[in-house]
């Protein structure tokens, strides 16, 4: 695969509400030092009155300030997401309607926690065959209204949030700014004889509600956790290592390590597999718990704001969503 990716401009939204662990001990079982000893997470974000894609649309303009870009500029929008506000019309349609703008490709995709990733695959085929595509890839998850807030295991994992990039050939001139990394290597899986282990079912034409019916436990994520930390710690090492080769590098060479915020054990359990010492690692699972598709391009945009990224720098990415799919991708900071 030939890469023409450049990465422009990095944007999060997120929500103002806060749920912490001592929130969380009123509404279920469970304790403070229970969630966090298992998880590494202290609190997460929920949204009140906003929807997915206000906060998408949120993202989506700082990503564009950061660029340098305006967003009638944009020829592309794509949005991963597995809980959009609705299905029809798309998420990415609204997201356009709510920016004021027209005549954009739109379309949602939906690979889990994977999205952002697996995002990354077409925005390389679109710059690559059109130098002039400005592609807006923005990643957004409400999932604390598709979680069982009487479920313990899983209720205590996840918040709401949008991250966003935006993205355009390596040699273009469009923009304000100069963007910041390139796009220099990506691998993707999946495997769908797992795909039982992490679901959303309820409301699919396989689980169809009709008028009238009672919401069952399927409309909400179910988890067997377990499972999925084993297979997601092995699937997200070994894809890693497999890129690394693939690119004659080794661990030494990366600067900058990005899991999928999932669960700060698992987190750990990849980086410490990879030899990556402490400094290398970037989490901020602790404040916002697990958001899904967003949690990347949102640590992204936090690692930036602290200056964690630099010129000439090679940052690794890893996730791991239902389906089951996984992936990685690898940055290099530009030289200014």
């Amino acid at each position: 695969m030939n890469f023409s990716a450049q990465l422009r401009g990095v944007g999060a939204g997120i929500p103002q509400k806060v749920i912490t662990n001592k929130d969380l001990e009123k509404i279920v079982d469970t304790t403070d030092e229970w969630i966090y000893t298992r998880t590494g997470i202290k609190e997460r974000r929920v949204i009140d009155q906003e929807l997915g894609t206000d906060l998408a649309v949120t993202a989506a303009l700082q990503a564009l300030n950061d660029a340098g870009i305006k967003a009638e500029q944009l020829t592309h929008i794509i949005c991963a997401t597995c809980t959009p506000d609705t299905y029809c019309p798309n998420n990415a349609c609204i997201i356009a309607q709510k920016l004021n703008i027209k005549g954009q490709t739109a379309l949602d995709i939906n690979a889990g926690c994977s999205g952002f990733i697996y995002g990354l695959e077409l925005v390389n085929a679109l710059v690559s065959t059109n130098p002039n595509a400005v592609v807006l890839l923005v990643a957004v998850e409400i999932l604390s209204l598709r979680s069982n807030w009487e479920d313990r295991t899983t209720c205590v994992l996840f918040g709401d949030g949008s991250g966003a990039g935006v993205f355009t050939h390596k040699d273009s001139k469009i923009g304000e700014k100069k963007g910041f990394a390139n796009l220099i290597g990506l691998k993707l899986n999946s495997d769908g004889d797992l795909g039982q282990l992490l679901t959303i079912k309820g409301g699919g034409s396989a689980y169809p509600y009709k008028l009238n019916d009672k919401v069952g436990k399927e409309y909400f994520l179910e988890m067997e956790g377990r499972e999925v930390f084993k297979h997601a710690v092995r699937s997200m090492t070994s894809i890693c290592e497999e890129l690394l080769t693939q690119m004659n590098l080794t661990g030494n060479d990366i600067d900058l390590f990005i899991s999928h915020q999932a669960n700060m054990r698992i987190i750990e359990a990849v980086g410490k597999q990879m030899n990556f010492s402490q400094e290398k690692i970037f989490s901020n699972v602790e404040k916002y718990g697990n958001t899904s598709a967003a949690s990347i391009p949102i640590a992204l945009k936090e690692a930036k704001e602290k200056k964690l990224i630099k010129e000439n720098q090679k940052i690794l990415l890893t996730t791991f969503g239902a389906g089951f799919t996984w992936g990685t991708a690898l940055f290099q900071t530009i030289k200014n």
